[in-house]
């Protein structure tokens, strides 16, 4: 059976708070998402931020697969201790794990890594959804994007994004707020895939975080008030009524495929 990390992204404490709110960690996404594709996996999961001695309690990274590195709320260019132990535990991992699916957060830190640069996006934020992703004549041809509409929206939530990328990465996807939407890297011995956005997340769990993190949201300005943001829940929940699940999740299919 073939072996896969899955690398949560949040501190334990903000994964705590979710599980206290009844929402699922992003962890615990993941593999339902995996999951509802195949069962004939072996999977492990780290958390190098709330894990002091992640290297000891996962011990040979050559033996897994791949790896899936998921989203967080914490910012990469903020110098914490929690940060560097991620970006410590990428760096290892890159050296040692051949396929990498690096999801939002993830995709920030694999890019950190390997020479690129992180910056608050200055064009807006996803909030809970991105609208009008469109694959570029790259992205046509990677199997990132087997079978996948070639413009689409998906649930995505961030603030941050890849503002100059890792020397010889090929950009797949784009669209009015991230440029970089979608990616493909190499680094070490790492074929990274990249995605700014959430195929493994549904959009009821978006919308459960809106109003999970409704204080910090309206504090930091990402919406005017409680009207807005409940407009732009519905807008959500509209989206959710028409989308297909196999669509929405197709990049993590077509990662899982040349894994298992």
């Amino acid at each position: 059976m073939k072996k896969i990390l899955i690398v949560e992204g949040n501190l334990k404490e903000e994964n705590q708070q979710f599980t206290n709110a009844g929402i699922q960690t992003h962890t615990e996404s993941l593999k339902d998402s995996i999951a509802y594709f195949t069962k004939n996996l072996e999977i492990d999961v780290a958390n190098p931020s709330s894990d002091p001695k992640v290297f000891e309690n996962i011990k040979n990274l050559n033996e897994y697969d791949g790896l899936i590195w998921g989203g967080s709320s914490l910012n990469i260019y903020n110098d914490t201790i929690e940060i560097r132990r991620q970006l410590d535990f990428m760096k290892e991992c890159q050296k040692k794990i051949k396929n990498i699916l690096a999801i939002c957060w993830g995709l920030q830190v694999a890019a950190t890594v390997a020479g690129g640069v992180v910056k608050r996006c200055n064009k807006g934020a996803h909030r809970g959804i991105a609208h009008n992703v469109k694959i570029n004549e790259n992205g046509l041809s990677h199997p990132l994007y087997k079978n996948k509409n070639q413009t689409f929206n998906t649930p995505a939530f961030n603030f941050d994004e890849v503002a100059t990328l890792p020397n010889n990465s090929i950009l797949l996807s784009s669209n009015e707020i991230n440029n970089v939407m979608g990616v493909n890297f190499k680094n070490e011995i790492s074929n990274i895939w990249g995605i700014q956005y959430h195929p493994e997340i549904s959009y009821d769990k978006m919308i459960s975080l809106i109003h999970f993190r409704k204080d910090r949201l309206l504090n930091n300005k990402a919406f005017i008030d409680e009207n807005e943001i409940n407009s732009h829940v519905k807008i959500i929940a509209d989206e959710n009524k028409i989308t297909n699940k196999n669509s929405r999740m197709k990049e993590l299919e077509n990662w899982l495929n040349i894994i298992v």
